[in-house]
């Protein structure tokens, strides 16, 4: 059976299953390419998923917005050892002094601290980002020194476009068209509604949690304050295996992304690059970014050594648990997990409970028949930032009380999970503590994302 063969096998019987809506698939492997697609784009509609169907790239972004820094370092005009406000004086985080110690390669290995993740300002148009920043500057302040942690950012990858703009004088969008879908390829590429609404572009979708019935989102696409992180760019499977193929070489640009910047040590969090993630799959490392919208999910893959682009988008947030078994599927060996230091006879579970809080995010640790127990609260700064957020997740943020045990030095797995099965999917749902004040970890990280441990009552 070959590949693409097994691959339109297993999609059709996830989605069955799932009833996940529609799927796309695309895989390049040494020289030769192939894509398929199964289902349908628009459950309201009944349109066909097809070939060359469009979709949100989401947070793939991310990898073109550090293309687009990394060309103007090759031109000379930014340097990556700079700090941002060189370039962009008017960037400031509500904490005083943080923006000026944040260089432009803290931006790109989401290592700048910056406090911003579910930050959601309104804004359109080519004064999108400018806005974006005055709203850092009164709102969002840091979560660590820069340099100090990784914690994904989105908040740092629309620092870095609104940086683009500085030094170029040309709006993010048109740089994005002109450097990287017309340089690499990218045929079927866009950056608005108005572009997609012209071709077939897929919708996304939300399975209710009790009856599993699948809704349309309500919510096409994020703002344009979001751009550089993942809230506008649309496009193909081709345009994504593109993007992949321009990844396979050995230029100076292309091998600085690939090098790993920094490596938490840690199973829930994989080393990173500039722009890509960087796990292992049977000592072969993957360069590898997932795209979430309102409703949808889509990956992109490369492996320079077995000269491989994988790229593949579901329109329903389930297909993650499909991409994630995919991938593996076309690589020699598994994901090789860091190792677990084992745990102390008697570990301490109490200097780890406490509050810990991120920009509109709070969470209330707790032990609990020795184990530790989270509550998730979502505090909105605000009505605009609300909608915008529940409507991308799909409805109001709620998280029920959720346990975990310990499972190694500072780690914890939700409860009754198995070590063993601590693989590509479930290691997101590890949580890891970080930091040390002589009574507690100083930080908590989940999903690759950081909150700082607070005292009572600090915001």
């Amino acid at each position: 059976m070959n590949e693409m063969t097994h691959i339109s096998e297993r999609v059709a019987a996830f989605c069955d299953t799932t009833k996940v809506p529609g799927y796309v698939v695309g895989v390049h492997r040494a020289g030769q390419q192939s894509i398929l697609a199964h289902g349908v784009a628009n459950v309201v509609t009944g349109a066909p998923m097809r070939e060359d169907t469009g979709f949100l790239f989401g947070s793939i972004t991310k990898v073109m917005t550090t293309m687009l820094v990394l060309r103007q370092v090759e031109r000379g005009t930014v340097d990556l050892d700079e700090p941002v406000v060189t370039y962009l004086p008017e960037f400031a985080l509500a904490e005083p002094g943080a923006a000026g110690r944040i260089r432009v390669r803290h931006l790109l290995t989401h290592t700048s601290g910056i406090d911003a993740d579910l930050f959601f300002p309104a804004g359109s148009g080519p004064d999108a980002l400018r806005a974006y920043l005055a709203g850092l500057a009164r709102q969002c302040g840091t979560l660590f020194a820069p340099g100090e942690h990784v914690s994904y950012s989105n908040g740092g990858m629309m620092v870095a476009g609104r940086l683009l703009e500085a030094v170029t004088g040309t709006p993010y969008h048109d740089l994005l068209r002109r450097e990287v879908f017309e340089k690499v390829g990218m045929t079927g590429s866009g950056t608005s509604a108005a572009e997609a609404i012209l071709r077939g572009t897929a919708v996304g979708h939300f399975a209710d949690p009790v009856t599993g019935e699948v809704r349309r989102t309500d919510m096409f696409m994020l703002p344009d304050t979001w751009a550089p992180a993942g809230g506008t760019p649309i496009g193909t499977i081709a345009d994504l295996l593109a993007l992949g193929r321009s990844h396979l070489g050995e230029d100076a640009s292309t091998k600085l992304m690939r090098t790993v910047s920094h490596d938490m040590g840690t199973p829930n969090l994989p080393p990173v690059g500039m722009g890509w993630l960087l796990p292992t799959f049977g000592g072969t490392t993957v360069l590898t970014m997932s795209g979430a919208s309102p409703g949808g999910v889509a990956v992109l893959a490369v492996v320079p050594e077995h000269d491989l682009v994988f790229a593949a988008y579901g329109n329903d947030p389930r297909a993650l648990a499909l991409h994630d078994e995919l991938l593996p599927s076309l690589l020699p060996g598994r994901l090789d997990v860091a190792a677990i230091t084992p745990l102390p006879p008697e570990p301490d579970l109490a200097r780890y409970a406490g509050t810990y809080r991120s920009d509109q995010l709070r969470i209330d640790v707790s032990v609990v028949d020795g184990e530790l127990e989270e509550r998730i609260t979502y505090e909105p700064a605000d009505g605009v930032q609300e909608a915008t957020f529940t409507g991308f997740v799909g409805g109001p943020f709620t998280v029920p009380p959720l346990r975990y045990a310990p499972v190694g030095r500072d780690l914890f797995a939700p409860a009754g999970m198995p070590v063993g099965e601590l693989d590509l999917t479930s290691r997101q749902y590890l949580v890891s503590y970080h930091g040390d004040t002589g009574t507690g970890p100083t930080h908590r990280c989940s999903g690759g994302r950081m909150t700082r441990r607070v005292a009572s009552g600090e915001r």
